[in-house]
């Protein structure tokens, strides 16, 4: 098993560990509720406009499939990620939401194992797609939009 396959398995764990059941451990105010549901809708949604385009070309491995396309427009002219943006938001909202320690640990689990997923996927699109990628991963954010400068 290579490095990509141990964090896809590392990935599915720290999943498993968000939804894993268990008691609520405390409440949360109404306005922390409502921000974790946010979280999940907006993670949701970022992540299914991240999915679309890609069609059958979409894989939980880190090296693109033969004949996936480049895709740098839709969510991806605002983040080269999308997909794991979204997976970590939305996982962040039902972490909150499930007021226990646990999901928040695999949550932050979770965290590192897509930055580590990003690392090795955006050295494969490069090896795939050479300067077309290297000229979009200069001008999108790897996973958080960049406020625009007036002027």
């Amino acid at each position: 098993m290579n490095r990509a396959d141990w964090l896809v398995a590392a990935q599915a764990a720290a999943l498993t560990g968000i939804v894993w059941p268990g008691r609520p451990r405390w409440a949360l105010p109404p306005a922390v509720t409502a921000a974790a549901g946010v979280l999940v809708a907006g993670g949701a949604g970022l992540a299914v406009a991240g999915v679309r385009p890609l069609g059958a070309s979409v894989t939980p491995r880190v090296a693109p499939p033969p004949g996936a396309p480049l895709v740098t427009t839709g969510a991806y002219a605002v983040t080269r990620n999308p997909i794991y943006a979204g997976l970590f938001t939305g996982s962040l909202g039902v972490a909150v939401l499930r007021r226990r320690r646990a999901p928040l640990v695999s949550v932050a689990l979770l965290g590192l194992v897509l930055a580590g997923k990003v690392r090795l996927e955006e050295r494969a699109l490069e090896d795939r797609f050479g300067a077309r990628y290297r000229s979009y991963a200069a001008r999108t954010p790897r996973l958080l939009p960049r406020r625009h400068q007036p002027g």
